[in-house]
């Protein structure tokens, strides 16, 4: 069994705490649970060998920063910008570590892939965006989608388990914005919650199982 099943279970565990908080309504687990599901991710990685110099500390920056952001989007009160900026540090954390192992988009095309999909999601956005977050969530949607890109790379050119772990986490994460984004400014969607944290954490678990080299 792999090292890494007991991880899965308590992050799935919190992870459902977390939403479930959301529902019943229980403020009170929600922000208990939510952080707590991106530190579990957090140590699982800590535990995890990594014999790629910088790989594993680039990972660990990204969860970090995504668990400042998780707090700063969960808060009462307009937060926003501030948790779109910890996860845009995020990305680059994540795109840092993924640099780690091949060169910058090294090929090309999923590069321009993941460009359309941000160029489609922004075009039903771009009405509904505040002037203030036009260039923030630009910004961010650009280098999600190089986040992203770049984790596809590394699996087209090492086509391993733990390259395509990162690679699906990357979509997931693709997936998990483009749901907030519909949530938060286009329509509100009682699955909403469901959704996108659900989506949220398979990508952040995903990432954080490609830091080791094999599955025991």
């Amino acid at each position: 069994m792999s090292r890494r099943a007991p991880w899965f279970f308590l992050i799935a565990i919190a992870a459902a705490l977390a939403i479930a908080g959301v529902y019943l309504p229980l403020p009170w687990l929600h922000y208990f649970a939510k952080p707590l599901t991106t530190l579990l991710i957090v140590a699982m990685v800590w535990c995890q060998p990594s014999a790629e110099s910088g790989y594993r500390e680039g990972i660990l920056a990204g969860l970090l920063l995504s668990t400042l952001g998780d707090v700063f989007l969960m808060l009462p009160g307009d937060y926003f910008v501030l948790g779109l900026s910890s996860f845009l540090l995020a990305h680059l954390a994540y795109l840092f570590a993924f640099a780690r192992r091949e060169r910058l988009f090294v090929i090309v095309w999923p590069a321009l892939v993941y460009a359309a999909v941000a160029a489609a999601a922004l075009s039903f956005l771009w009405t509904k965006l505040p002037p203030a977050l036009t260039v923030p969530v630009l910004v961010y949607a650009a280098v999600l989608a190089s986040m992203a890109a770049q984790a596809a790379v590394v699996w087209l050119r090492r086509r391993d388990r733990p390259t395509a772990l990162a690679a699906v986490g990357g979509l997931f994460f693709v997936a998990s914005d483009s749901l907030l984004g519909t949530e938060t400014f286009l329509t509100r969607f009682a699955a909403a919650p469901l959704l996108v944290l659900t989506t949220y954490w398979i990508a952040q678990t995903l990432i954080g199982a490609s830091v080791a080299r094999d599955d025991r």
